[in-house]
């Protein structure tokens, strides 16, 4: 550990994937951390330049010289300060690169002086297995000497439900962050992307009133490409029962499953009395996708018998979160926007308000049906049914999710002795 370090707030990054990067950046930029020490777990290239341009450069969003200072705005000044470590400083930030330990139960985090450490190489997804089991696993970061692991993805484990872990819980920033129990909670799942912003969607809506009473709903996200997916055509692997999964990221659209809708329940518990479902179609764009979101609810009309939930409503819920509880997590646009408008947008999602649209029909419910429900109606009764169709943007890889994430990141830190 650098002797300037010690006794300093340091967070723990392992794996520099999509999410790892690009919470380096936002770390950087956000200034929470005194520094930042990095697990690449193996040799990057050829050299320290090699394994720095890694850091520098994405093809996505440019370089952290444009993310910290935009396109006109100066370089960021990156410094080598122990090319043995190696160590170095970004805009006077330290960053301390590992490069030697694959297994999370291998990597010094005690020596290294961190507390906190995110799990971002989406390999470590169970929080059942221990490291007793010699199987790399979540629980390693813990015997390694950190004392809270962040997964940047949802959990899965075919051992046991998440819950049976008391140790364990799903969080996503403005929605349950508050649940978290410093004494309780040791192994921290920080969701997906698409969960994030359809939290956030679906939050103003159960607060209020009017359209809290939901009977039923369903998403789609039209889902930007990701590394899960193949650059062309491959073979599946044994077993294997989703071919799609094997086709061309390039030249195709493709139908995929989501496991949000389990996710979900963990962030809001309230959504296991909604029947609610999820699916995913992959687009070949590099980031920023859309959730489509189709709500049904039990309505009530107005002294003038019109419905009381409609498209107007629905936009100004979403408009008042925007502006109040949710500022800076929603975001609430009445402009025609395209994905691309979106990238690097910090909003956790943004609500396309000129797409919202409403329909109220009536269910007949005839007699019968009354009286074995104990009403006295001997007549058919006509219930007033509204569906509302809105559409959230959502930059799934640094704007939304990340942005959420390093909130997250930064309560725990905060809120741990």
């Amino acid at each position: 550990m650098n002797s300037q370090l010690k006794g300093k707030r340091l967070l723990g990054i392992n794996g520099v994937g999509r999410i790892g990067k690009l919470l380096l950046w936002n770390h950087i930029h956000l200034r929470h951390f005194d520094g930042i020490v990095i697990n690449f777990g193996r040799e990057v290239g050829k050299s320290l330049d090699d394994l720095i341009q890694v850091l520098e450069m994405d093809s996505t969003y440019g370089s952290i010289h444009k993310f910290l200072f935009g396109v006109v705005g100066r370089k960021a000044e990156i410094k080598v300060i122990d090319p043995e470590k190696p160590v170095l400083e970004i805009e006077g930030m330290p960053i301390t690169i590992l490069r030697k330990a694959r297994d999370p139960k291998d990597i010094n985090w005690l020596e290294e002086g961190v507390r906190i450490v995110v799990d971002c190489t989406g390999n470590f997804l169970d929080p059942n297995i221990t490291p007793e089991k010699g199987v790399p696993c979540l629980r390693g970061h813990l015997a390694a000497g950190a004392l809270k692991v962040i997964c940047s993805a949802p959990f899965k484990s075919k051992a046991a439900v998440m819950e049976d872990n008391p140790d364990t819980i799903t969080m996503i920033y403005g929605i349950n962050h508050l649940n978290y129990d410093p004494q309780k909670h040791h192994i921290i799942s920080a969701a997906s992307c698409t969960t994030t912003g359809l939290a956030h969607m679906i939050k103003p809506l159960l607060e209020h009133k009017e359209t809290a009473n939901i009977m039923t709903a369903s998403m789609s996200t039209i889902h930007a490409a990701t590394n899960s997916q193949s650059i062309l055509d491959s073979v599946p692997k044994a077993g294997a029962s989703d071919l799609r999964k094997t086709r061309s990221v390039f030249n195709n659209i493709i139908l995929s499953t989501t496991g949000v809708s389990k996710a979900l329940e963990l962030v809001m518990p309230e959504i296991k009395n909604i029947g609610f479902m999820a699916d995913s179609v992959r687009i070949p764009t590099n980031t920023v996708s859309l959730i489509n979101l189709n709500v049904t609810f039990h309505a009530e009309l107005n002294e003038l018998g019109q419905p009381n939930i409609t498209r107007k409503l629905i936009n100004d819920i979403y408009k008042q979160a925007a502006e109040g509880p949710q500022n800076g997590l929603l975001m609430y646009t009445e402009r025609q926007n395209v994905s691309a408008d979106m990238i690097g947008n910090m909003a956790a999602v943004v609500i396309e308000a000129n797409e919202t649209h409403t329909r109220t029909s009536f269910i007949a419910v005839p007699p019968q049906t009354l009286k074995e429900l104990g009403a006295p109606e001997d007549k058919t009764v006509y219930m007033p049914v509204t569906h509302a169709k809105i559409f959230g943007w959502y930059d799934n890889e640094l704007g939304s999710y990340t942005n959420c994430l390093s909130r997250l990141i930064n309560y725990i830190d905060e809120t741990t002795p």
